[in-house]
């Protein structure tokens, strides 16, 4: 593994330390960490790796800064390696009854091959993680779910399946061994399309396609997701797979498709306004608090059958004390555990939970919880940044419009 001192001085110049960063250097320990089957490629071509969520994953690359990095998404096409995320079937007549019991989405109500993002939450209305369901079919659960909540969301779902069969449903869990790469922006489709089997204009926002051939590789399902705010998409495929179709894709005479790491990828999802496990929301955070209650479909606010239903319901009609926004500032940028004050400097109303340089707008993002007083965008409040008052403003987010493939 690359020296971590030097690595944080390389990261240092790009003056670009976001969040998921600062979190990689803090769970930094002398653990073994696992690898994806891209590890030796990755260091082959300059990835700085570094400890995460128990793997060892780049988070930048020698040819290019995260800033560099971040920039070359927004305007052409960049390749995550993203195989660290947990990957589960759940199968059985009862898998959309079994899962909605754990969820707030509404997955009876999905089409084939159509997707969401939702929430496990637990009898007090707090996250336990968020992830993508995808119903594959009405028996076929297909499941994206975060490498640092891996452990205990497998656990959680394999002992509610136990509880489900003894009830006499039919339900199974089933861990995923592939891998997963993310190729998100602009160029997207040119890059990848010449190594499909289907057409890519098919396939909209939040659908995906099961059993297809990319680049050869048979046995993958493409889906159109992602973390950064562009088009773009996620492919998992068995393991073989992974280096040949990563090389296809660099190789790409249709697109600029570059290598990406951990830095870029959360400077990306921050710029638009999406959550980081951990950081922007956690177990003490409900859906309505986090601005996450769309998740919440209108038949379960009906039925009223998914876990902390009755304290998230109460927070739809009543308000929350606290709610996540976005913020805008210029000068020192405020980071996670940064102290949100009102105009005057004299009065607390929370703190943020992410925050950095915005690459594309040139000023600095954030986003945290304050108190009902200072919900609406052009509120202004102050951050208190190392004992200096600094200004900023709440803004709505995304602070970059979504380009996500919307099919009208």
């Amino acid at each position: 593994m690359q020296c971590l001192s030097k690595w944080k001085c390389v990261l240092g110049k790009t003056k670009q330390l976001a969040p998921l960063v600062h979190q990689i250097i803090r769970n930094n320990s002398k653990a073994p960490f696992k690898k994806t089957e891209l590890y030796d490629f990755h260091v082959a071509h300059g990835g700085k790796m570094v400890p995460f969520a128990g793997w060892s994953m780049p988070v930048l690359y020698k040819d290019q800064t995260i800033v560099e990095s971040h920039l070359h998404t927004r305007k052409h096409c960049s390749l995550f390696d993203v195989s660290h995320m947990m990957q589960t079937h759940i199968t059985g007549k009862d898998s959309i009854k079994f899962m909605e019991s754990l969820t707030v989405a509404d997955i009876e109500g999905l089409k084939e091959n159509q997707g969401t993002l939702t929430l496990f939450t637990d009898e007090k209305g707090g996250i336990l993680d968020d992830l993508i369901v995808t119903k594959v079919t009405d028996t076929f659960l297909f499941v994206v779910s975060n490498a640092g909540c891996a452990d205990k969301d497998l656990v959680h779902m394999e002992a509610e399946a136990e509880q489900f069969r003894c009830k006499g449903f039919d339900v199974q869990v089933e861990l995923i061994c592939n891998g997963l790469l993310a190729v998100q922006g602009p160029e997207m489709p040119n890059a990848l399309q010449p190594g499909l089997d289907f057409d890519l204009k098919t396939l909209p926002f939040m659908t995906s396609f099961k059993d297809c051939n990319v680049f050869g590789v048979p046995g993958c399902q493409v889906s159109c997701c992602g973390y950064t705010g562009e088009n773009g998409v996620e492919i998992s495929m068995p393991l073989e797979g992974l280096q040949p179709i990563t090389e296809a894709l660099l190789k790409s005479s249709g697109a600029k498709v570059r290598l990406a790491g951990l830095g870029a990828r959360d400077t990306l999802r921050l710029e638009a306004g999406l959550c980081l496990y951990g950081n922007d929301i956690d177990e003490t955070t409900t859906p309505v608090q986090a601005t996450l209650a769309w998740t919440i479909g209108k038949r379960r606010r009906q039925t009223a059958d998914f876990p902390g239903a009755e304290i998230v319901l109460k927070e739809l009609i009543n308000k929350p004390h606290r709610r996540r926004v976005g913020f805008t500032s210029e000068g020192p940028p405020a980071r996670g555990g940064t102290k949100v004050f009102d105009e005057s400097g004299t009065i607390e109303l929370g703190h943020l939970t992410s925050g950095c340089p915005s690459p594309c707008l040139g000023v600095n993002v954030s986003m945290g919880y304050v108190q009902p007083s200072h919900w609406k965008p052009g509120s202004k409040v102050k951050f208190q940044i190392r004992n200096k008052m600094v200004d900023g403003q709440v803004s709505k987010m995304p602070f970059v419009p979504h380009k996500y493939y919307i099919v009208k």
